[in-house]
């Protein structure tokens, strides 16, 4: 074809057609399967949206969550729950308080601080039909289960050509609270390593309760990370808890707007959505996008849609640079051809390379803060147009 390139010739339709015939039957033979593709896969569970009365009560995230882990415990006889202090204490933050004590030692437990052995426990018993949740107690000690996670674990559906299936959920929490030890964000090298599975990353735990819903209808494996600094913060309490259920790979459009698209995830969504009512003070109407799931990635393009109307993009993370949110500008910007779209230059904000610093001032100075987040989206708009946004400093 490279030879016939300049020629019109009956016969370079035919290459063409089988070239392309032998890709396909290629991609069958070697790369299906990677996911589950049945009818069982958690993309088909219709989404619920949480129900609430005309005056909720306010409650602790952690409490929408506990209560959330109750049903699923009484709705679900093969659901056990493991991991770190999930037992007798219920959790470090709360999330499975007094579930062992109503549902016994063996649908709620304690192990060992040895995580790569929890989630080989999990594969196992996923293997053999249960719906095993492990517990990693913080999103920075998940490496050392992330061999396990990716050799076996997401790789069950690929090298069995589907034939075998692993649901198995990984609960865990991180993004920012306080500390160099249970802070991290490492959520490149995470993705990166278990393709096969689904990764949540829920800005709260009403969100996080519906992914676990979803997740659970579904027959994927996947991880769920809390954001560790949300346990405390009050949250409207469902009156539909346990039934309601968050799609995976759908994004949330948390703010609209027509100059700017935030994209972000987590922790940062809640920051995200205060810069932007600063910025809309400024005269900048930023759209923000809470992701919802890394993998699977915005499905129906909804970021690209936003880049349409706004033209200009800020991805946001708690990773170092270079990490997830480098692969959500090549997601939007290669993959889904967002950069069809732009006016400026994209930009990203993330963590610094470091491990987070100790203490308030710390967290502060090594993750984006609303004022960084401002200061970034003002930037791309200061480019677009220099005589509308002057620059500030």
């Amino acid at each position: 074809l490279r030879y016939v390139r300049n020629e019109n010739i009956p016969e370079k339709e035919e290459l063409k057609n089988r070239l392309k015939q032998s890709l396909e039957d290629k991609k069958e033979k070697y790369s299906s399967k990677l996911y589950n593709e049945y009818p069982t896969s958690c993309l088909n569970v219709a989404p619920v949206a949480p129900e609430y009365p005309e005056d909720p009560e306010m409650v602790d995230g952690r409490i929408v969550l506990r209560d959330n882990f109750d049903k699923i415990l009484e709705k679900y006889p093969e659901v056990s729950i493991f991991g770190e202090d999930s037992g007798k204490i219920g959790g470090v933050n709360q999330g499975l308080e007094g579930l062992q004590k109503k549902y016994g030692e063996i649908r709620v437990f304690d192990t060992g601080i040895r995580e790569a052995t929890i989630v080989g426990q999990g594969v196992g018993m996923a293997m053999r039909g249960l719906r095993p949740i492990a517990e990693i107690q913080y999103l920075d000690y998940l490496l050392f289960g992330l061999e396990v996670m990716s050799d076996d674990l997401a790789t069950v559906q690929y090298r069995t050509k589907g034939t075998q299936q692993a649901p198995l959920i990984i609960r865990t929490r991180g993004h920012r609270l306080e500390g160099i030890w249970h802070s991290g964000s490492p959520m490149g090298m995470i993705i990166n390593a278990v393709r096969g599975m689904y990764v949540c990353v829920p800005r709260n735990m009403t969100q996080a309760a519906g992914m676990y819903n979803t997740l659970l209808e579904g027959n994927d494996p996947a991880l769920v990370i809390e954001s560790l600094n949300g346990y405390r913060l009050k949250e409207p309490y469902p009156s539909n808890i346990g039934e309601f259920k968050v799609p995976v790979g759908i994004p949330e459009i948390m703010t609209e707007g027509e100059d700017l698209t935030i994209v972000t995830y987590g922790s940062l969504v809640r920051m995200a959505v205060e810069a932007a009512k600063q910025l809309r003070e400024a005269g900048i109407s930023a759209e923000v996008i809470d992701v919802q799931t890394l993998l699977p990635f915005d499905i129906p393009k909804t970021i690209v849609k936003s880049l349409e109307k706004t033209n200009k993009v800020l991805f946001l993370d708690e990773d170092v640079p270079g990490g997830a949110s480098a692969f959500m500008m090549q997601k939007v910007l290669e993959e889904q051809k967002g950069y069809l779209y732009l006016d400026a230059a994209p930009k990203t904000l993330t963590a610094k390379e470091h491990r987070p610093a100790y203490g308030t001032d710390g967290d502060y100075f090594s993750k984006p803060s609303i004022e960084d987040i401002f200061d970034a989206a003002y930037e791309i708009m200061h480019e677009y147009n220099p005589k509308k946004y002057p620059a500030i400093y």
